[in-house]
C-alpha cells in the first residue's frame, strides 16, 4: 500500500465540505499524515458573447481577507495530533487545488461534492468532476448524508412496488 503522508482537503465551508474535512482528519490521523486544508477565493466570472470572462474585479478588502483566513484557521481536527496546514488562494478552485496538490506533493485529495447532475452541473460547473479527471494522485470525493428526518432518495411509489411481491 502506498504512504499517505500529505492529504489535501479544498473547503468551500459548505456542509458538504465539513463532511469531507471530518474523514479528511480521521484518515489523517489514522495514517500519520499532515493535512492541508485549502480554500480558494474564486474571482467573479461573467458570460459575454458565450465566453466565460474574469471581470476586472477589484481585488478582495483585507477585511474580507482577514475574516477568510480566521474562517480557515477555525478548521481543527478533534484530534491534537493531527498536523493541520492552512491555506488561501485567490484563482479558479479546480486549477488552484490541483496546482497546490502537484506542489505539495500530496497523496490523496478528499474533497466535498454537492452531487450536483445534468443541467445543474452543466450551469454551475463541477470542481470535483475537474480534479477528478486532472489529478496525478487519487481523489475521495464524499457526499454528506441527508440531514436528519430527510425524505428517502428514493421515490414512494418505487418503494412500495420493491415491497409488494410480485405474482
Amino acid at each position: 500500500m502506498t504512504p499517505i503522508r500529505t492529504i489535501l482537503h479544498p473547503t468551500d465551508f459548505s456542509q458538504h465540505s465539513e463532511h469531507a474535512f471530518q474523514l479528511a482528519c480521521s484518515l489523517a490521523r489514522d495514517h500519520g499524515s499532515r493535512l492541508i486544508v485549502l480554500h480558494t477565493q474564486e474571482r467573479p466570472v461573467m458570460a459575454y458573447a458565450g465566453i466565460a470572462m474574469a471581470p476586472p474585479a477589484p481585488p478582495p478588502s483585507a477585511d474580507e481577507r482577514q475574516a477568510l483566513k480566521k474562517q480557515l484557521r477555525g478548521m481543527h481536527c478533534t484530534d491534537s495530533a493531527v498536523r493541520v496546514e492552512h491555506l488561501l488562494v485567490d484563482g479558479d478552485p479546480a486549477t488552484a487545488i490541483l496546482e497546490i496538490a502537484q506542489e505539495q506533493k500530496c497523496d490523496l485529495i478528499v474533497l466535498g461534492t454537492h452531487g450536483r447532475t445534468g443541467l445543474g452541473r452543466l450551469l454551475m460547473g463541477s470542481v470535483a468532476e475537474k480534479v477528478l479527471r486532472e489529478a496525478t494522485c487519487p481523489v475521495l470525493t464524499v457526499k454528506a448524508p441527508p440531514p436528519a428526518g430527510a425524505s428517502s432518495p428514493v421515490p414512494n411509489e418505487v418503494l412500495r412496488a420493491l415491497k409488494t411481491p410480485q405474482a
